[in-house]
């Protein structure tokens, strides 16, 4: 293998994500490609502060505008160059995708002729879980390439 894509979301485990996908990326001595895609704006627009990997994102309530995109893809671009600072690697390659989730992780995993796509299980109960789990299940479903699902949830949980 000589090329993991790694995808992350802003869920605070994706830190977890991004340091497990890593690790098997250099225990393979493969490139690293790190990938956010960004969906819906108005999950972004959320009042939940974002803190993951050293990143904080705005706190503030940000209206759904169709000139937010440049905005979303700038904190976007953000969080992937202070995850790739993070796992201490300058060569690791971040890329920004729009569009469904599911599908835009398989069409950068065939354009960056990725061996290995790895990606987290949040495990969660309720619509969250139903939303994440489509994800996972859509690239499960309809990958050619191998899938490396990192269980997220705490280990206190069933």
């Amino acid at each position: 293998m000589k090329k993991v894509l790694i995808a992350l979301d802003y869920d605070p485990t994706a830190q977890k994500v991004a340091e497990e996908g890593f690790l098997v990326a250099k225990a393979m001595n493969a490139k690293v490609v790190l990938l956010h895609v960004i969906a819906d704006p108005e999950y972004y627009s959320s009042t939940k502060h974002v803190t993951i990997m050293g990143f904080a994102g705005s706190e503030e309530t940000v209206p759904v505008k169709l000139d937010i995109v440049d905005e979303l893809k700038e904190v976007a671009h953000k969080f992937l160059e202070k995850s790739k600072d993070l796992l201490g690697d300058k060569t690791i390659k971040v890329l920004l995708k729009e569009g469904d989730l599911a599908e835009s992780i398989l069409t950068a995993a065939k354009d960056e002729h990725a061996d290995l796509i790895v990606m987290g299980s949040h495990g969660r109960k309720g619509s969250k879980r139903i939303i994440m789990g489509r994800v996972t299940k859509g690239v499960l479903q309809n990958t050619v390439r191998p899938l490396l699902i990192i269980p997220t949830k705490k280990k206190d949980q069933p």
